[in-house]
C-alpha cells in the first residue's frame, strides 16, 4: 500500500483524539476529586504487540511507564475478548501502588490488533497512612499490590477480585467509582478502534500505525543528529530519603553519537531505605519524556521515540530498584529530578533550548481519617504546583504543574465540599522564583486548616536543594512546609508522617524555579 504522508496526519489525529476521548470519559464519570478536578489519570493506546501508539495530553510520569505495564499484562495472561487486567505492582510493570492500570485487548479478526490502558492515581490504596503515600520503608507498608489479574473476564465483573480490592481500602465507595470510570474509559477507546477499523480496513491502520512508529523514531534521530557528539555528565541530589537525613545522588551521562544515544545511570546512589526509589518503569519514563520535549515539533507521542536511545540503570540502584524496595516517591519526587539531570546534562549541548529548573517536586499532600459529618473514613491525595523554570525564549510561569505532572489543582470548592476542612490560603508564593534576565516562576503558598483530627503525609524535594538557575541565573527559592499549631508555627521536614488535631494549619511553600541568564541583563 502507498504511503500518503496526509493520511499520515490524520491517522495520527485519530489515534491521539481517541485516547483524548478515553480520558473524558474517565473524568466525567470518575468518583473521586483526585480524578475529576485534578485529571490525575492517563490513556493511551497500543498495537498487537504492546507498542505505544499515541497517548492523550495527560500524565508524562504515567505515559511513559505504561508500555511496561501493558507488556506485563501481556506476559501474564491471555487477554480475550472483554477482558480486563488490573495491576499496580511496581515490580510486575507498575510504578507505585496508587496509580492502577486497567489493560483490554480489542480483537480484531480473532486476534487482539489493539490494547486500550489507562492508569489512575487512587486516592487510597491501603497500607499504613491514609493516602497510602507513607514514609515506607518497605513496599508492604504503602498498600495492596495488584499483580496482572483478570478484574474482568468476558466482559463479566470478577467480584472475587473486587471484593479484595475494596475490602483493603479505606474509601471502598470510591475506589468501586474510580475503577468503573477506568473501565468504561477502556470501553470507549475499543469501539472508537473498531469504528476506525471498520472505515479503514485492517490493512491501511496496521500501515498506518507503523509510518507513526518509523516517523517519530526519524523526528527523534534528526534531532540526535543536530546535537553534537560527545558526552555531556551531571548530578543533582534528591534532600534526602525521608528515613536518613543524607543527599540522595542521581548520576547521569548521556553520550550522543550521531543519530543515536545512550542514556547512563551509573554513578546514582544505591537504592534507599526510604521510598524515594524508581523502578525501571518511572526511569524511562522521564528520558521518554525529555527526548520527546527537546524533539519539538508535532512529534507522535508512541514507541519509535525511544527507538535510537539506550537507556542504562543500574539494579539495585534509586533509579532502578529491586524487590522490596519502597517507591511510593520515586513515582512522584524521584522521576521530577530525573528530568531536572537529563535537561543539566543536555544545557551545554542545547544552550538556547534547555531552561532552568522549575520548582522539581509535586508536593505531594494526602490526608485522611474520620469525617464528623458522615461517620464514614476520608483519604485525600493531591499533587500542588510550583514555579516554571526560565528558559531563553523568556520568564518561566508561575503556580503550575510542570515536567513529569500535567494536572491540575483542586478547585477550593470541591476540596471544602469533599472534605472536612478549610482552605485558609491559596496564591503565589511571590518572588520565590530565580532572578535573572529572564526570572523563574513563582511557587505557591497553600494553607489548609483541619476541622477534625486527622492523619497527614507530605513528600516533597527541593527544600534543601534549590531548583538550579543556568547560565548566570539564580536558583529558585526551596519550599517549605509549616504546621501551625495554637498559634504557633514549626517548620516540618519535606517528608512527614504526622497527625493534626482540630484547628491545625498545613502550610506548604512550593519552591520557584530557576533563572536564567544574568539578572544584570534583565
Amino acid at each position: 500500500m502507498a504511503f500518503d504522508p496526509i493520511k499520515l496526519e490524520i491517522f495520527k489525529s485519530l489515534f491521539i483524539s481517541i485516547a483524548e476521548e478515553m480520558g473524558v470519559t474517565l473524568r466525567r464519570t470518575a468518583f473521586s476529586p483526585n480524578i475529576k478536578e485534578r485529571r490525575d489519570y492517563s490513556c493511551a493506546l497500543f498495537d498487537g504487540e504492546g507498542r505505544l501508539v499515541a497517548q492523550g495530553d495527560h500524565m508524562p510520569v504515567h505515559l511513559g511507564s505504561m508500555p511496561m505495564s501493558v507488556r506485563k499484562a501481556i506476559e501474564a495472561v491471555t487477554l480475550e475478548p472483554g477482558d480486563v487486567v488490573a495491576l499496580n505492582d511496581p515490580y510486575e510493570g507498575g510504578t507505585h501502588l496508587p496509580d492502577v492500570t486497567l489493560v483490554s485487548a480489542v480483537h480484531i479478526a480473532g486476534r487482539p490488533f489493539f490494547y486500550v490502558a489507562n492508569r489512575a492515581h487512587h486516592a487510597d490504596i491501603g497500607g499504613m497512612s491514609a493516602g497510602s503515600m507513607p514514609l515506607s520503608t518497605e513496599i508492604f507498608q504503602e498498600g495492596l499490590r495488584i499483580p496482572p489479574i483478570k478484574l474482568y473476564e468476558r466482559g463479566r465483573l470478577n467480584m472475587s477480585v473486587m471484593r479484595l480490592i475494596l475490602a483493603n481500602v479505606r474509601t471502598p465507595v470510591e475506589r468501586e467509582g474510580d475503577l468503573t470510570a477506568q473501565l468504561a474509559a477502556n470501553r470507549t477507546g475499543e469501539r472508537r478502534l473498531r469504528e476506525m477499523v471498520a472505515k479503514y480496513g485492517v490493512e491501511e491502520v496496521a500501515v498506518y500505525m507503523h509510518e507513526l512508529h518509523a516517523y517519530a523514531e526519524r523526528m527523534v534521530r534528526a534531532r540526535l543528529a543536530a546535537i553534537p557528539d560527545g558526552d555531556y555528565t551531571a548530578e543533582d541530589y534528591l534532600d534526602d530519603d525521608g528515613i536518613i537525613d543524607a543527599p540522595v545522588r542521581i548520576r547521569v551521562t548521556i553520550r550522543i553519537r550521531g543519530d543515536s544515544a545512550t542514556v547512563d545511570f551509573t554513578g546514582s546512589a544505591p537504592q534507599t531505605r526510604g521510598n524515594v526509589n524508581a523502578v525501571y518503569a518511572i526511569t524511562l519514563s522521564a528520558v521518554y519524556y525529555v527526548f520527546r520535549a527537546i524533539t519539538g515539533g508535532d512529534i507522535p507521542a508512541n514507541a519509535g521515540v525511544l527507538a535510537p536511545i539506550t537507556v542504562i540503570a543500574p539494579e539495585g540502584t534509586v533509579v532502578n530498584a529491586v524487590f522490596p524496595a519502597p517507591v511510593a516517591a520515586g513515582n512522584v519526587e524521584t522521576s521530577q529530578r530525573l528530568v531536572d539531570v537529563l535537561l543539566k546534562a543536555l544545557a551545554p549541548a542545547l544552550p538556547d533550548v534547555i531552561p532552568a529548573a522549575s520548582s522539581g517536586t509535586m508536593n505531594n499532600l494526602t490526608l485522611g481519617g474520620v469525617d464528623p459529618r458522615t461517620g464514614a473514613p476520608f483519604a485525600y491525595y493531591e499533587t500542588i504546583a510550583g514555579g516554571m523554570g526560565a528558559s531563553p525564549q523568556g520568564d518561566g510561569d508561575s503556580g503550575v504543574h510542570t515536567h513529569m505532572t500535567n494536572s491540575l489543582n483542586t478547585p477550593i470548592e470541591a476540596l471544602e465540599y469533599a472534605l472536612p476542612v478549610r482552605v485558609r490560603r491559596y496564591g503565589l508564593r511571590v518572588g520565590s522564583g530565580g532572578r535573572g534576565r529572564h526570572r523563574g516562576g513563582d511557587g505557591i503558598i497553600r494553607e489548609i486548616e483541619f476541622l477534625t483530627d486527622a492523619d497527614v503525609a507530605i513528600l516533597s524535594e527541593r527544600r534543601r536543594f534549590a531548583p538550579y538557575g543556568l547560565h548566570g541565573g539564580e536558583p529558585g527559592r526551596p519550599g517549605e512546609n509549616i504546621l501551625i499549631s495554637d498559634g504557633v508555627e514549626r517548620r516540618l521536614p519535606g517528608k512527614v508522617n504526622l497527625r493534626v488535631k482540630k484547628g491545625d494549619v498545613i502550610s506548604i511553600r512550593t519552591p520557584g524555579g530557576g533563572g536564567w541568564g544574568p539578572p544584570s541583563e534583565r
